[in-house]
């Protein structure tokens, strides 16, 4: 079985998550995410979580189109978070299959980020979902090693590490740097592209991760070579808003074309025999 790719939630925004689901489907995508908490006030709000109509229809949809879930999100973990709190979108998740959550670390004091992530890894252990911290330039847990460090700090087996090729750049984070780690703390991979130059405001550096985007392929990311340096054969989940051209383009056609670029640069990569990295078993769980 080849490498599962998915589609990430804030590349489609506009789409309830049943009809993300029917885009996925549509246009050759193994797997979805799906944003269940929203991450900004702004964000359309769904009745996604518990046993609500919308998530017995995403159930049904999921069945019928034989498509998975890669991953839940997003689960901030601030100096007010109630963990319990959590615990019903973690179920909820559980129940559609996923086995991935997506984690923002934003206390800024060290012991108390500590407790928040280890006792969230608790909670989400409890439905079989591992936590994937996603490194963020702007939040505390804001880059490769902060996310290592808490991880070491936790010791706890569920906890991984969700890489976003922005987010890793303009955090000024190198590929040399993912020598040497444990391959469990990659259990898959957000992909997209952007412009070479890193913003110099961070309002800019938010609006470009938040609704402007490229497609793999069209920008200046070291793609290839983070590709590489990752474990081999991890699910992708392609994470490319682009609000701009979603004014201009269907849904579909944005997702069609996405996957286009992304199965040839991963064409490429397979295609250069000069680089052999250990293999790994695709599955989005």
């Amino acid at each position: 079985m080849g490498r599962l790719i998915g589609l990430a939630p804030l590349s489609h925004l506009e789409l309830t998550p049943v009809a993300m689901i029917e885009c996925a489907a549509l246009t050759g995508f193994d797997c979805v995410g799906l944003r269940l908490i929203p991450a900004t006030p702004d964000e359309p709000r769904h009745d996604s979580v518990g046993d609500t109509p919308l998530i017995r229809e995403v159930a049904r949809r999921l069945r019928d189109t034989g498509v998975q879930v890669s991953d839940i999100e997003l689960f901030r973990l601030q100096s007010t978070t109630q963990l319990d709190g959590f615990r019903a979108a973690l179920e909820t998740g559980a129940l559609l299959g996923a086995r991935n959550a997506v984690v923002s670390g934003q206390v800024d004091d060290f012991s108390q980020m500590v407790d928040l992530f280890a006792g969230f890894c608790e909670l989400a252990a409890e439905f079989d979902i591992s936590a994937n911290l996603e490194p963020t330039p702007w939040a505390a847990v804001d880059n490769l090693a902060s996310s290592v460090r808490l991880i070491e700090a936790t010791g706890r087996v569920n906890a991984g590490i969700l890489v976003d090729p922005i987010h890793f750049d303009r955090a000024g984070d190198s590929v040399d740097a993912l020598a040497g780690l444990p391959s469990q703390y990659f259990r898959l991979m957000q992909l997209c592209d952007a412009p070479a130059e890193r913003p110099g405001r961070l309002e800019t550096l938010l609006y470009q991760a938040r609704n402007e985007r490229l497609m793999p392929g069209d920008g200046g990311l070291d793609l290839s070579g983070l590709l590489r340096a990752m474990p081999a054969g991890i699910p992708l989940s392609l994470e490319v808003p682009m609000r701009h051209l979603a004014k201009e383009m269907p849904a579909v056609e944005r997702a069609r074309r996405m996957l286009e670029k992304t199965r040839a640069l991963l064409a490429s990569l397979e295609s250069d025999t000069t680089v052999a990295v250990p293999g790994r078993s695709s599955v989005c769980h």
